[in-house]
Parts: C-alpha cells; structure tokens; sequence
C-alpha cells in the first residue's frame, strides 16, 4: 500500500492515550479524512511540545504520513483558539467526543459531521447548549444512514408512535412522541422545554440502539456527578 502524505489538515482530538515510553495514540476527527488514528512520537515526554498542543476542544491543523490503518503524526500547529468548557459541559463535550469514537469507521470521510462538532463545541463554550447537542446527534444519525423518517404531515396535537424498523405511524401506543416533536426535529427548533425534552428522549433511543447496549462513560459520570451535587 502506497505511503500517504497529508499536511496541515483541520481536526479535533478526540481522545488521546499513553502508547509506550513517551509517546501517544491519537483519535481525531478530520475534515477530509474522517476519523484517523495516529502515533505521536514523544508526545508524552515531560518536554514535548506537542503535549500542551494536543487538548480536546482545540482546533487544530495536523500533519501524518500512512500506509496502513495506524499513521504517524508528523506536524501540528493551532487553528485558533481553543474552546473553555466548565461544570456539566465538560461532559457534555465528553459524550459528543465518545459517541464519534464508537459509531465512526476510521478512513470514512464525514465532513458534514466535522462541522457539526465545530458547531456544537463553539454552543458548549458559549450559549444554546442543549438545542447544539440536539442537532449534532441529527446530524450524525443521517451521516451515518440512520436518520429519523420525518416525511408526511404531522398534526402538533397529535400523538405518533415511533418504531426503529418502520418509522413514525399513527396513533399511540409503544415509543410515543407528539406531532409537535417531529415538527421541532424536522425543522431543528428545539427551544420550547417539552418539546426538547421529548426530542432529547427519542434521540436517545435512537443513538442507544446503534450502541447495541454499550453504555457510554460520559453519560456515567454525569450521572453520578449529578447524584453528588
């Protein structure tokens, strides 16, 4: 397999460990590339350069060479600054970053979703937390052919029952969800409380089945952070 050579590409870290002495695996989501693992090379050293480089939530240009599943990690420099989360946000940042690592190939290019997650980190860092979660988790299901049927009329007064094999269908009964929310998916408004709580709800079931039962550690800790407070 020819070696491949990419320079200066934008990409967010999303998880980055130990990999013997002093260097470090990387998983990042890349605009071209989808998302790729590389070894950074002394990366881990009590000196290197790049350890204070290579933050979650920080744009950033990187550089590899490849010829196989597993790159090496040849450059990297800022794209601008980095986004500051606090409290729960932190783990929201988390999940978003753990769900990308559990339903992304590697080497599938998904650039629509890579702008989503410039977009929902900026909302984290800023204002409008909860409606940029919202529409990242739409994004990502129909990048990745899962999206939720939201074709037809919908009555907001009314009652549907959402099946994961055959979409949305009249009346109750099973997985309810009201007209109102399938308005609010298909249109991306999720400000109204009960409307986003019930969106929330049925994005939930539908991220979940992909999971097949793989509980993800973001949720955990939130969860147990929260019983604490």
């Amino acid at each position: 397999m020819p070696r491949e050579r990419v320079t200066l590409e934008p990409a967010w870290l999303l998880a980055r460990r130990p990999y013997r002495e002093t260097s470090a695996l990387l998983e990042l989501l890349t605009a071209e590339h989808g998302r790729v693992g590389l070894v950074a090379r002394g990366a881990s050293g009590a000196r290197s350069k790049l350890r204070g480089m290579l933050q979650m939530f920080q744009p950033l240009l990187v550089s590899w060479t490849a010829s196989g599943d597993l790159g090496t990690l040849t450059g990297v420099e800022s794209a601008g600054r980095g986004m500051e989360l606090a409290g729960e946000r932190v783990f929201f940042g988390w999940y978003v970053n753990e769900l990308l690592l559990r339903l992304l190939e590697r080497h599938a290019p998904q650039p629509e979703v890579h702008a989503a997650y410039g977009t929902v980190v900026a909302a984290l860092a800023g204002e409008g937390a909860e409606t940029a979660l919202r529409r990242f988790e739409v994004t990502l299901l129909e990048a990745l052919g899962y999206g939720l049927p939201l074709e037809g009329v919908f009555d907001p007064s009314a009652r549907y029952r959402w099946d994961p094999e055959q979409g949305v269908q009249p009346g109750g009964g099973g997985r309810e969800v009201s007209g109102a929310a399938l308005l609010a998916l298909r249109s991306g408004q999720f400000e109204a409380p009960d409307t986003r709580r019930e969106v929330q709800a049925l994005l939930r079931t539908a991220i979940d089945r992909r999971l097949d039962g793989r509980e993800l550690k973001a949720r955990r800790l939130l969860r147990e952070m929260r019983q604490r407070s």
